[in-house]
């Protein structure tokens, strides 16, 4: 498993996405920033979006980082809990189910594959990563 250190620094994100609920594709393109703050990393996200059938549009996304008894713990931008990083992880948003994947057995690249299932969302949605600069 990674050290949350090693993530610190900026990366370059490509993600696919596939809505099966609303039947459509899209994709984002956009840098990843880990910066220090407090007892851990900020992750902030900034990119484009672009949907099938939708004009692009920016796109942004935060979530805190802090090393945990059982590795990285992931934190909603407001201090809520998400998930523990680890090869498989999951959070329950009533009334879906966010399932996901890492993989980083080609570190300094790695990805994220996300699963969302219920009455509101049905997704498939892979990260890649490519750090840019430490």
């Amino acid at each position: 498993m990674r050290a949350l250190s090693d993530f610190e620094g900026r990366w370059r994100v490509a993600r696919l996405i596939d809505d099966r609920l609303a039947g459509r594709r899209g994709r984002f393109e956009g840098t990843v920033i880990f910066v220090p703050e407090g007892e851990g990393l900020r992750y902030h996200e900034a990119g484009e979006l672009i949907m099938d059938g939708a004009k692009p549009m920016a796109a942004t996304r935060d979530y805190l980082w802090r090393e945990g008894e059982d590795g990285i713990e992931v934190f909603f931008e407001d201090g809520r809990p998400f998930h523990t990083i680890g090869e498989m992880a999951s959070h329950w948003c009533d009334p879906d189910q966010y399932d996901v994947a890492y993989d980083f057995s080609h570190w300094p690249d790695w990805q994220a594959t996300w699963q969302v299932h219920g009455p509101r969302k049905d997704y498939r949605m892979e990260s890649r990563f490519g750090r840019i600069s430490p």
